[in-house]
């Protein structure tokens, strides 16, 4: 330290600057559910900060697509609304948004159609099964952290942006979004509200892509996020945080895949698939959520430790495509028949946590409880038979509405405690255990098989499958050692559990039937007496290395992860547990290096394997489960007021035991900005080279859709053709 004594008007001028040895260390929540430093996590950790984040959503690239480039686990995004299959690791992912899960045990896959990236500051990031967080953490978390209101006067962020192939006057996306914060030092605040309007899309050939007439697509799509926080200093030591958000996408359009006279295109003469204007729906293809959360701190209370407690709400509505469906049954004339349905799928969500951590010298306790109820109902509405097939699935009145699947309620209950201790200044044991308590109850239900004949006229009432209550117990635990060889870099190894419930809806209310007079009796269904559902519970191990320098940023990581049940979703998307052993094993990694005159290179990649044992013998696992592997490249260069980047990404081959296969693609995207004298412009191109590809959900929807016995071609979602975006951003 230096002293220096100014006389009076006298000026000193300082150069500042910092070694690398002592970088930022950056602190995450995701890892262990209180504030902590990467360097003291013995854990795979990816952080997407704002700035690479946002140079791919500027750049036209979309949410889903971009993690998957940026998360070296996550598989290739879809490009229509769902995210279905999009694993991590191979295994189911837990998706949050600031703390909060964004799942539910009736997934329908819609975790990233759920917030706007104007709305997010960054993205935190669990590679690998955890114990931390209960159920749906088998694969990972990634948890969304949204942006928040900072002291001062009002700031504003205003952003516009348009995204084309410039090729047909239908293919046009826009976007705008605005934003307001500021506060002072007991409070501040921020509200963002961002709309995006999309129109057609274009393959690589410049046809227009195909609708998803399964999951839904996001042509003609409109969609609104609205969303506020607020942070509260109530004293020195406490603080409380309150955010709510409305969320809104949903199709606007009257153009759709026309299915030919009967379906026949459908199943018979693909060749006359078509999009064409005319279409209509008494169910709006849609997402919709409603949600609020508060969160707590209190510090050096009950002995000097700190308190966290969080509170949370949520609504969501998620409404599909009408879908044809067929009936068989030979009390049926004809043996059965088609008809023509939308679900719509609505769940209630709330849940409080209560987090204690207590710091001593040279060790750390972490202990807790978690509760959270949720409620599922999920209709169908039955349109008009006659008129839905004549017009090729273009015009959908509704005629009935029922129910699709049993209604759910799920409590659960649980409590944890995690340990950390520095064993030496370089050397750290953590472990910790759960110990997970959920109740069910699922209703009485009558399958959908019975329900539509009498829609129909044929019966008048049927049986129930009887529904019931359960309840499951699950210990989870996990252990960890880490080694910090410096300030920037660490190695480890840690074993860890997570635990996932299958879908009771999915899994049960699945019955086939008899006609018997006017009734339709049970002849068999699955009940929660009969078909007890049971957990899947995934170990895994794992050890890895990590560099975080200014340089040179590096981690790698290699997993074996395993279970003794195997999940499968057959072709009604019925769930299953196969009393099968599973696993997936692999590595993941990245590196980037920050070279001399604003250049920088790096990439990421994924290699993994997934497999069931079957007859003593691994086999590859279903490609509806199993993830490819992937790598992403990128080169750039960047000053003061320009920059450019040219980022490749490959999605390879993989081929289950039944030799369906997933066919790799590799694309091409150019990113850039400009820094004008106000604001920044941001363009992209994606898809440079203007590759033909299909997407890796419709190669999975082929395979699951192939028992219905629909043409391949009118599940042929190809990826967009080159695309052009612009985008300005500024600060005021």
């Amino acid at each position: 330290m230096q002293k220096i004594t100014l006389a009076k008007d006298q000026n000193l001028s300082l150069n500042l600057s910092l070694n690398p040895s002592n970088t930022m260390d950056e602190v995450v929540v995701v890892s262990s559910r209180k504030p902590s430093k990467v360097s003291e996590i013995p854990g795979t950790v990816w952080i997407i900060d704002n700035q690479r984040l946002q140079e791919q959503i500027r750049g036209g690239i979309s949410l889903k697509e971009a993690l998957a480039r940026l998360i070296p686990g996550l598989d290739a995004g879809p490009e229509g609304r769902t995210n279905f299959g999009q694993n991590l690791r191979g295994r189911n992912v837990l998706v949050m948004v600031d703390g909060v899960s964004l799942n539910s045990t009736r997934s329908v896959s819609r975790q990233f159609d759920s917030v706007d990236p104007f709305n997010i500051e960054r993205i935190e990031v669990l590679s690998g099964a955890s114990s931390i967080y209960g159920g749906g953490a088998t694969g990972g978390i990634i948890n969304i952290i949204t942006k928040k209101g900072q002291a001062g006067p009002p700031a504003f962020t205003t952003e516009a942006g348009v995204r084309s192939g410039l090729q047909q006057k239908s293919d046009h996306d826009v976007r705008f979004a605005q934003s307001i914060s500021g506060g002072n030092e007991n409070f501040k605040g921020r509200i963002g509200i961002a709309y995006q309007k999309n129109n057609a899309a274009f393959d690589a050939n410049n046809k227009q892509i195909f609708s998803d007439i399964t999951q839904t697509d996001l042509q003609y799509n409109q969609s609104f996020d609205i969303f506020a926080n607020t942070e509260f200093k109530l004293s020195p030591k406490q603080t409380l945080k309150v955010n709510a958000q409305y969320y809104n996408s949903g199709y606007t359009g009257d153009k759709d895949l026309y299915l030919g006279n009967n379906y026949e295109a459908l199943f018979t003469k693909p060749g006359l698939l078509e999009m064409r204007n005319g279409f209509t729906s008494s169910v709006t293809p849609k997402t919709t959520r409603a949600s609020i959360n508060a969160d707590y701190h209190a510090a050096d209370i009950l002995g000097g430790q700190d308190l966290y407690i969080q509170a949370s709400s949520r609504n969501e509505k998620f409404s599909f495509h009408p879908f044809p469906a067929q009936v068989v049954n030979k009390a049926i004339p004809g043996g059965g028949f088609l008809y023509s349905g939308s679900t719509v799928q609505s769940t209630r969500y709330s849940a409080a946590k209560l987090v204690l951590s207590k710091q001593w010298s040279a060790f750390n306790l972490t202990y807790g409880v978690d509760a959270d109820n949720e409620a599922f109902v999920g209709n169908q509405t039955i349109f008009d038979r006659a008129l839905a097939a004549s017009s090729g699935g273009m015009i959908n009145n509704g005629i009935a509405t029922v129910r699709r699947y049993p209604g759910v309620n799920i409590n659960s209950l649980s409590g944890f405690m995690q340990a950390q201790w520095n064993l030496t200044s370089k050397l750290t044991l953590s472990g910790g255990v759960r110990q997970q308590r959920l109740y069910v109850k699922v209703d009485d239900f009558v399958g959908i098989n019975a329900q539509a004949p009498i829609i129909f006229g044929i019966g008048k009432t049927a049986t129930p499958i009887p529904g019931g209550k359960s309840h499951y117990d699950v210990n989870l635990l996990n252990g960890a050692l880490i080694y910090k060889i410096s300030s920037p870099e660490q190695v480890w190894v840690n074993f860890a559990q997570g635990f996932n419930l299958a879908d009771p809806a999915k899994y049960y209310g699945q019955g086939t039937y008899a006609l018997n007079g006017t009734n339709w009796d049970l002849v068999q269904g699955s009940s929660v007496a009969t078909t007890p559902l049971t957990g899947l519970k995934t170990n895994q191990l794992e050890t890895g290395w990590r560099h975080r320098g200014k340089v040179v940023n590096a981690q790698v990581s290699a997993f074996y992860s395993w279970s003794d049940k195997d999940m499968k979703t057959s072709t009604t998307f019925a769930v299953e547990l196969i009393d099968r052993k599973q696993r997936n094993y692999g590595a993941e990694a990245s590196v980037s290096v920050n070279l001399p005159s604003g250049f920088e290179i790096g990439g990421n990649g994924l290699y993994i394997k997934s497999q069931f044992k079957q007859d003593d013998s691994w086999k590859a696992q279903d490609i509806a489960n199993a993830s490819p592997s992937k790598a992403t490249a990128f080169i750039g260069w960047s000053n003061k007021a320009i920059g450019f980047k040219a980022l490749g990404f490959r999605s390879f081959d993989v081929k289950d035991n039944a030799d369906n296969k997933l066919k790799g693609y590799t694309t091409l995207d150019l990113l850039g900005h400009v820094k004008l004298p106000l604001g920044t412009l941001s363009f992209g191109v994606q898809n440079l080279l203007n590759k033909e590809y299909q997407t890796i959900w419709s190669q999975r929807a082929q395979v699951l859709y192939k028992p219905l016995r629909v043409a391949p071609e009118s599940l042929n979602y190809l990826g967009r053709g080159r695309t052009y975006n612009l985008s300005y951003t500024i600060n005021y």
